[in-house]
């Protein structure tokens, strides 16, 4: 019998190394899955990659993992934002790297390493400080740069419900990155507000197939 219910956020994070990297689903607080994140923290991992939307602001959820130094870099597409002091400070000290990526391509490299390809060729960028070291090409008259395809060791997703078999849906914004996300990781984790038996979960209402989800979780207060 296929069972992905995990007991607890501790027993679902419990084999995360020092040195993984990290999707975490969301935009800005929309579908952050604290939850997980608390547990990480206290799990203790280090020296990690954080791939996201942003770099977390008042030192909850990710900021506050940035914030104790437990991040060595972050990809993403909104570094600084109100209260992001966490990642202020040790941008400026020097203490964490951040590759900045533009949200579509952002998107769009998580795809393409949950699609099992290599990378793409994109205008966006091309020009900038954004475009250094990378390839470029014109292709039909347009300049492109080529952007690489992001793989993650695990993704943390904040979901609305899910089922034993790992199928998830979502609730409004809430939907932001998660979807792409569990695609793109070895194991993908998420968190829900509410645990449905199986097949209750019409097929067309399931965003998340369950095959790409390892564990899920039940947390109160999750919604």
């Amino acid at each position: 019998m296929i069972q992905k219910i995990i007991p607890s956020v501790a027993e679902a994070l419990r084999d995360i190394a020092d040195g993984s990297t990290i999707l975490i689903s969301g935009f800005g607080d929309a579908g952050s899955p604290v939850f997980l994140l608390d547990a990480l923290y206290e799990q203790g991992a280090k020296d990690l990659t954080f791939v996201s939307n942003n770099a977390g602001s008042s030192g909850v959820g990710i900021a506050k993992l940035i914030g104790a130094g437990r991040v060595k870099k972050i990809l993403c597409s909104f570094p600084r934002q109100p209260e992001s002091v966490a990642f202020d400070d040790l941008y400026r000290a020097g203490k964490i790297e951040l590759e900045l990526v533009p949200q579509g391509t952002l998107a769009e490299r998580i795809r393409a390493g949950g699609a099992g390809i290599g990378g793409f060729f994109t205008p966006t960028g091309f020009g900038t400080e954004l475009a250094k070291g990378k390839e470029a090409r014109e292709i039909d008259g347009v300049n492109y740069i080529f952007e690489k395809a992001i793989k993650a060791d695990y993704a943390l997703i904040k979901a609305d419900k899910g089922d034993r078999w790992g199928n998830l849906t979502y609730h409004g914004t809430g939907r932001s990155f998660g979807p792409v996300m569990a695609t793109a990781a070895r194991c993908s984790i998420a968190q829900v507000n509410e645990v449905v038996e199986l097949g209750s979960l019409h097929p067309e209402i399931i965003v998340t197939p369950g095959i790409f989800v390892k564990r899920v979780v039940q947390v109160k207060g999750a919604s």
